[in-house]
């Protein structure tokens, strides 16, 4: 057993950093066009790099791949993280795998990428019964060719063929009806094989995808992904691989990650590690994804790569003690038990970006109500929470002598919204007042772009000290006010902050 080391460009990527700021000019127009363009995606264009290669003595007999780097499961297993299913087993069809496809299916991904060892491995021999169990939810599935002994252009010609013969009529295979219903076959460490010419005889049948973003190695391919989940975090040669699949006529399908560790199951390794910094690894990694050129696939590295600490698949919250294991505490703001399925939904929010699938509530619904809620700063006990809770006199007040000054509600989901209600406390000691401030919103909450310039709103207490924003209707998760002046305070002040649908 052993553990794979995707990351072939860590040595390069050792000195970067994760800090990606939002697009603005050129970037920004890049931005743009790439939300555009994902509104022709549906959630199976989005790929999970899936490992069923788990064994255990329930099933399989014994613990296989768990104890790699020489732990002793169920307490001690090859990862750094610990499942919330425990060192289970990737033959047991209605237990592990069908949780898998349930959490799959939360996730808002629709197809998983099948790691395949060759004809009539362990991966093999359980393949058919992972395509039923998937089939039952509505999941796909794709192929991840990977490296084993003796693997030939020729040899994958043959595999590509067997593979179709033999799954190909299942209702989970896996097939692009944008690209003539051809299967999708990733072939990992596709450099180590100089000539690839053999595919040209399975192209009608399958999309063959090559493992690099170096162009001059993609000839007989049918499109290109990365898999490293450490280059996801600079994406280098991200845009050039992207503009060349798109003039070619070639599937582009760059990969994220939520993170990278492998220390436990390469005990002594000296490879990099790249933090999930409680979520904004993953965010940084789809941000360029769909920022660095216009994919037609995002792949994830991955579902369930345990020994390469890349999951998304819900980690243990209360791991066995005593092993250094490590917890998704912390994701997204998440702790505990709630943090454990922090990626699946992290990953939902992504999906919806990249598909371009908004939610569209009745007009009257205030979408900011008890949501979470950010400023840039607040005075004493007025903090941003007292302008989206019930209480009409319970305000928001920012720093004094300090503008600008900011203040952002998260809406939870991608969502259509065309009018915002903003009000100060309703009383006559409030006198009247003018504050000027402009309207931002994100997808993301990375990228943020103007949705209503700079503009003076009276606040008059004889007319309910309150104002309405309306606006071309919009989609967005975050929306955020900037105050740049308030005739009757020096800070941005505000008691209610309703966000409504167009």
């Amino acid at each position: 057993m052993f553990s794979r080391r995707r990351a072939t460009l860590a040595a390069v990527l050792l000195a970067a950093s994760l800090a990606i700021s939002a697009p603005t000019g050129p970037a920004a127009a890049t931005a743009a066009r790439a939300t555009a363009a994902a509104a022709s995606h549906t959630a199976s264009d989005v790929h999970l790099f899936y490992y069923p290669w788990y064994g255990s003595p329930s099933v399989y007999g014994s613990y296989r791949h768990w104890p790699q780097g020489g732990h002793t499961p169920p307490a001690g297993i090859g990862a750094d993280l610990y499942p919330a299913l425990g060192p289970y087993d990737s033959g047991d069809l209605a237990g592990a795998v069908a949780q898998h496809m349930r959490w799959i299916q939360r996730s808002g991904a629709g197809v998983i990428v099948y790691s395949w060892w060759g004809q009539d491995s362990y991966e093999d021999r359980l393949a058919a019964g992972v395509l039923a169990t998937a089939a039952q939810y509505g999941i796909k599935v794709a192929w991840h060719l990977e490296p084993y002994a003796g693997r030939t252009a020729a040899s994958t010609v043959a595999d590509i063929r067997y593979i179709n013969s033999r799954y190909g009529g299942s209702p989970a295979f896996y097939r692009d009806q944008t690209r003539g219903g051809r299967g999708a076959f990733y072939v990992f460490e596709s450099l180590s094989i100089p000539d690839w010419s053999a595919l040209d005889q399975v192209s009608a049948t399958g999309i063959v995808l090559a493992q690099t973003t170096d162009t001059t190695k993609v000839a007989h391919f049918g499109g290109m992904y990365t898999y490293d989940g450490i280059a996801g975090a600079t994406a280098p040669g991200w845009k050039g691989a992207s503009d060349y699949c798109k003039a070619n006529g070639l599937v582009w399908a760059p990969s994220v990650a939520p993170g990278y560790i492998d220390d436990r199951a390469v005990p002594g390794n000296t490879t990099p590690t790249l933090g999930r910094g409680d979520g904004a690894t993953y965010d940084t990694e789809w941000r360029n994804a769909l920022t660095q050129g216009e994919p037609s696939w995002v792949s994830v590295t991955s579902f369930n790569e345990w020994h390469e600490g890349s999951v998304i698949e819900p980690a243990a919250a209360t791991p066995p003690a005593g092993y250094g294991y490590q917890t998704f505490d912390g994701a997204y703001g998440k702790t505990g038990t709630a943090a454990e399925t922090a990626y699946l939904d992290r990953t939902k929010y992504w999906v919806d970006t990249f598909t371009g699938t908004t939610t569209t509530p009745p007009p009257g619904t205030d979408l900011a109500a008890g949501r979470p809620i950010s400023a840039d700063s607040h005075t004493q006990v007025y903090v941003a929470g007292n302008a989206n809770d019930a209480d009409p006199y319970s305000y928001w007040e920012s720093a004094n002598h300090a503008f600008p000054q900011s203040i952002t509600v998260d809406l939870g989901a991608v969502t259509g919204v065309g009018r915002i209600v903003l009000g100060l406390p309703p009383s006559p000691a409030w006198g009247a007042r003018t504050q000027t401030l402009s309207v931002l919103g994100s997808q993301d909450g990375g990228t943020y772009s103007t949705v209503v310039a700079p503009k003076g709103y009276l606040f008059d207490p004889a007319a309910g000290n309150t104002v309405t924003i309306t606006f071309p209707a919009t989609s967005r998760r975050f929306v955020r006010l900037t105050f740049t002046g308030n005739t009757g305070w020096p800070a941005g002040q505000l008691s209610q902050f309703r966000v409504h649908p167009a």
